[in-house]
């Protein structure tokens, strides 16, 4: 299910010498939880756009994904890249910058707040939202007995129940779904970002 934009950012890529980009088992597990999200989806660490294009290949009618970078280089030949597509807004800013359009049904964590765990995103993740994450080694435990901070975390915290998905035989990602049946109090009214609104 490529696309022409999955394409075009590989390319650029290419093009930037950039080889931080996820891997297509990735993109294509992305482009999957897109189509089943309501609400925004979101991309933290944008890089060339390769993630974002196969969010957006799967991104529901109607639906907004917003993806930051920090590098404005690379910021803006991605927004370049989808100048013509009024549902994905490309932000050049620290990833904190998403939270006025939280929160979210998926939030695909690949640069800013991977590193912090739970508690730095939680908030930003509607209940029955999905956090992703990737570049994981696979383990055979499921996050048990693993000596990996990260994992561990987020396979511990009550408020996500977690697995672990072999992208391929090298690569795992970490898939984690907020609990519904707690409730995520939402972003104050006057700082959320509504469909339609100018940004």
């Amino acid at each position: 299910m490529a696309t022409d934009r999955v394409e075009a950012a590989e390319r650029l890529a290419a093009r930037f010498g950039f080889e931080n980009s996820s891997r297509e088992g990735t993109g294509r597990l992305l482009a999957a939880l897109a189509a089943a999200s309501t609400g925004p989806v979101a991309e933290s660490g944008t890089g060339c756009g390769y993630g974002t294009a196969w969010l957006r290949a799967g991104l529901r009618v109607g639906e907004r994904l917003v993806t930051v970078e920090r590098d404005e280089v690379r910021a803006n030949a991605v927004r370049e890249l989808f100048a013509d597509d009024p549902a994905v807004v490309v932000l050049h800013d620290d990833w904190t910058a998403l939270r006025p359009y939280a929160p979210f049904g998926l939030f695909f964590v690949d640069g800013g707040g991977k590193r912090d765990g739970p508690d730095a995103v939680a908030d930003l993740v509607a209940p029955g939202g999905i956090v992703v994450m990737d570049d994981f080694t696979p383990s055979a435990s499921q996050g048990r007995d693993e000596r990996d901070d990260l994992r561990i975390a987020w396979f511990g915290d009550p408020r996500f129940v977690t697995a672990e998905v072999r992208t391929e035989a090298d690569h795992a990602v970490l898939v984690c779904t907020r609990r519904s049946d707690l409730e995520v109090p939402p972003p104050p009214v006057e700082d959320r970002v509504e469909p339609g609104d100018p940004v």
